[in-house]
């Protein structure tokens, strides 16, 4: 039952005064862009995400992909519209409750514009539904959605999540995730995170995923097609579930010798890491023609390149280091990507010693001989790489001669304390090389501003390389390759669209 109350004039017009805007001036459409540098066009402003929950249907034979996404977030300016980065064809959108306006713009926008405008500070509810085909959408030329015999995956670095959810794509705005994906029966879904619960009906089977730890949204993932499924857990007490498509070919046996020890491999960076940071681990090999492997957070993405020559622990160790290093402490921009590539590289170079293959040291003297002072290599700044070598091959591995180059220059019970250290220190967060630097100087005592200058910002050769290469360089003796080399070089092929 509804009370009307007839008020006299005028407290009838301070009411309607209440239900206005203060100022209308202050309400502004929420940048296109989230500030990045190397991408100024992806993720958005004016709000931060706190929440996904994702219902989808997807059919393998027609690639036909039917969504809602629902989105919880908070403004954090007055708004009258704001961006998501997405490419499929939307039907509807509400805003708490209500329908709103919506349209395309540029390469991959949708603005929203509410039909109340939004004050700084206000809880929302964004409602998006959609359908389209996938892998007939591109943007800046290219698609990161990979279509396989029997169904499809969404795994890809800077951007993937604009072809199958609505976002705000940026590592820097990291949410909670709840992706339910229905899928023909006999056809399996894998996404982030620990399986809920199944459940069939009319012919579909629907799988309910969840991440309960903050996620960016490029390490979101989707896989749908006919996979062997295996699960275990680690000695640690880690569950690990890893997929396997069931027309991998001869790549079959090298991939499970190798994925299979995801178990025994979390346990062993735990010991230089520090705890294992998510509820879940593993990975899947779907049958794709890319050749790359993602660190797509708790369900690592593979391709099956990486086992065409054997059995490849080195991918598997680089990929399951980025949960501690890029996915439990992501980037706050992506010129900040040697916190996540250098310290990945370095772990297969402490697996290479742990295998008794070569150790840090003389995997560093070697990176460092093969490259003369006017190759290109050393033209990368690794700490600012640009958008263009962002993934460049001295991203990885001059960065993990920076990672050694810091061990030599604090010593062994500073450098693994920094480790260690560093994923606590910034937990479930965003930080910047600087933030880093920062952290190193403080748990070491030392300055270290010429050493991150020299080895991440300097487009030169090092004249003082990572400590006994040094004295290589000068006499001219030639640096053997450890044993590990190859199938460490094997990985260079790590991300890419």
């Amino acid at each position: 039952m509804h009370r009307r109350i007839f008020v006299p004039g005028a407290l009838a017009a301070a009411s309607l005064l209440l239900a206005i805007p203060a100022s209308a001036a202050s309400y502004v459409p929420g940048a296109p862009g989230i500030g990045d540098p190397y991408y100024p066009y992806y993720g958005n402003g004016g709000y931060d995400v706190s929440h996904y929950d994702l219902r989808l249907r997807y059919q393998p034979q027609t690639d036909q992909l039917e969504g809602t996404a629902t989105i919880l977030a908070k403004t954090t300016e007055d708004l009258s519209s704001f961006d998501l980065d997405f490419l499929l064809d939307v039907n509807e959108v509400r805003v708490n409750g209500t329908r709103a306006s919506f349209a395309t713009s540029g390469e991959h926008e949708l603005v929203v514009r509410p039909r109340t405008p939004l004050a700084k500070g206000q809880s929302i509810t964004v409602v998006v539904r959609y359908s389209g085909v996938p892998s007939t959408k591109s943007a800046y030329g290219f698609t990161t959605w990979h279509r396989t015999p029997d169904g499809a995956v969404a795994a890809d670095e800077p951007e993937a999540a604009w072809w199958w959810f609505p976002s705000n794509d940026h590592p820097s705005d990291k949410a909670t995730y709840d992706v339910s994906v229905a899928v023909p029966d006999g056809t399996q879904a894998i996404s982030n995170g620990t399986l809920q619960s199944t459940s069939s009906r009319l012919g579909w089977t629907r799988y309910n995923w969840r991440q309960n730890k903050p996620q960016a949204t490029y390490l979101a993932t989707l896989a749908v097609g006919r996979f062997d499924i295996t699960t275990g857990t680690s000695e640690g007490g880690v569950p690990i579930v890893n997929a396997y498509s069931q027309d991998l070919g001869d790549n079959d046996g090298a991939a499970r010798a190798s994925v299979e020890r995801s178990g025994e491999i979390v346990d062993w960076l735990s010991g230089y890491f520090g705890p294992y940071p998510f509820s879940t681990a593993g990975g899947y090999v779907p049958n794709t023609t890319t050749r790359y492997a993602l660190e797509t957070q708790t369900r690592v993405y593979y391709s099956p390149r990486q086992f065409a020559n054997g059995a490849n622990t080195s991918v598997v160790v680089h990929e399951l280091a980025h949960q501690w290093y890029g996915d439990d402490v992501s980037l706050k921009g992506w010129k900040d990507i040697w916190i996540n590539e250098g310290f990945a590289r370095y772990a297969q170079w402490l697996w290479s010693e742990h295998e008794g293959e070569g150790t840090t040291q003389e995997l560093a003297d070697y990176v460092y001989a093969s490259h003369p002072a006017d190759d290109p290599f050393w033209t990368v700044k690794p700490g600012d790489p640009g958008p263009d070598d962002q993934f460049d091959l001295a991203v990885y591995d001059r960065g993990a001669l920076a990672v050694q180059a810091l061990r030599n220059e604090v010593g062994d019970d500073a450098f693994f304390a920094i480790l260690k250290g560093w994923p606590k220190e910034h937990a479930y967060g965003n930080a910047s090389v600087a933030d880093f630097q920062a952290y190193a100087e403080q748990v070491s005592g030392r300055s270290l501003s010429a050493l991150f200058d020299t080895w991440l910002f300097q487009p030169s050769k090092p004249a003082a390389p990572a400590a006994r290469a040094a004295s290589l360089a000068t006499t001219g003796t030639a640096v053997a390759r450890p044993k590990s080399w190859k199938k460490i070089e094997a990985t260079n092929d790590i991300h890419g669209h």
